[in-house]
């Protein structure tokens, strides 16, 4: 940090924007902001909105070229922590194992499934554990915001996390369901550990954008995703505003 220090600004809370709601987090302005780490740079953008100091964060960078399992989540873990944020809120675009809950249901993830195989941490050279009992400590945040908007959100879910970037096989996503998994995604669980590990508090809002393999029979496009973000963005983009504004209050 010492050698951008006319780069550093005071920063609340983080909003880290998955598929269909990084790009709308950069409409909103901003200054860009780079910050290097000894695992590589993150950029943002920094925004005071409501008398609160905002880094926006879009996970899959600008223009969506990142794909899920190159993404550098243990810089962007890394650049908060030293940043001192209150926490991070994030989006993520999901399939869904549960039938009951549509296309276009906002779920807030409580716990998580790791089948990602990406061993991420951030404790390669020491011998440290974190308790995972409460994974996404900002669950109830996201929700008493939703709840403030009028928007109605699943208050529980279990995501689980492939690696991607292809999408899960029907006899994978039966094999979930036996797990307990209610949602499937490619990037959530990686970021809570990182951020756990770190002791930044996290939380994330999922948009279900599609059922998930085999479950309505129909193949699986991307364009479905993008579909769906495209209506269903912008409240996302509301409820993680009015969560970081009560959080950094708080």
């Amino acid at each position: 940090m010492a050698r951008y220090p006319h780069l550093v600004p005071n920063v609340d809370v983080a909003i880290v924007g998955g598929t269909g709601v990084g790009p709308r987090l950069a409409k909103l302005g901003g200054k860009k902001f780079l910050l290097p780490t000894q695992y590589g740079n993150m950029r943002g953008l920094t925004l005071e909105h409501e008398g609160v100091n905002l880094l926006l964060v879009q996970r899959h960078a600008s223009g969506h070229k990142v794909p899920p399992h190159k993404v550098n989540y243990r810089a962007t873990a890394q650049a908060l922590k030293n940043l001192g944020v209150k926490g991070v809120l994030s989006s993520a675009a999901v399939g869904c194992l549960r039938d009951e809950w549509p296309v276009g249901s906002f779920c807030v993830v409580t716990d998580f499934l790791d089948l990602s195989c990406r061993r991420t941490t951030m404790f390669d050279r020491t011998v440290e554990h974190r308790d995972f009992t409460h994974p996404l400590p900002l669950d109830q945040n996201i929700l008493a915001a939703a709840n403030e908007l009028g928007e109605h959100v699943q208050p529980h879910s279990t995501y689980l996390c492939n690696d991607g970037p292809r999408y899960e096989t029907p006899a994978e996503i039966r094999m979930m369901r036996t797990m307990g998994a209610d949602l499937v995604g490619m990037t959530a669980s990686t970021e809570a550990i990182a951020l756990r590990e770190l002791e930044v508090p996290y939380g994330c809002l999922a948009v279900v954008t599609n059922s998930a393999a085999g479950m309505s029979g129909q193949e699986l496009h991307h364009g479905e995703v993008t579909d769906v973000m495209q209506t269903r963005g912008q409240t996302v983009v509301d409820i993680l505003l009015r969560t970081a504004v009560k959080l950094a209050k708080s």
